[in-house]
């Protein structure tokens, strides 16, 4: 398993309409329990409003773009911007997930 990160931007004047989703939103990201195919590690939004960042253990970006595909805040557009990013943390607590 490798881990990937994922930056999400909000859209501009999605506050509200993401409130309404949060529910399914974390639903969602919490059943990504699969420690063979992905599991979600952390996330959360960043304190200024502008976006989230999320962390998985997943088996390939594909099963990571696969849950964020299905994410309410992806497939109702409240995301202007999705980047996944594999990681390879050398130290610290997640150290456990180098290559």
């Amino acid at each position: 398993m490798s881990l990937f990160s994922v930056e999400y931007v909000y859209a501009p004047e999605t506050d509200e309409a993401r409130a309404q989703h949060r529910g399914a939103h974390r639903e969602l990201l919490g059943a990504q329990t699969d420690p063979e195919t992905v599991k979600l590690v952390a996330s959360g939004p960043y304190t200024d409003g502008s976006g989230a960042l999320l962390i998985f253990a997943a088996s390939g970006e594909d099963a990571v773009n696969d849950v964020i595909k299905r994410d309410p805040f992806v497939s109702e557009g409240f995301v202007a911007n999705a980047k996944v990013t594999e990681w390879d943390p050398v130290t610290g607590e997640l150290s456990g997930y180098a290559s």
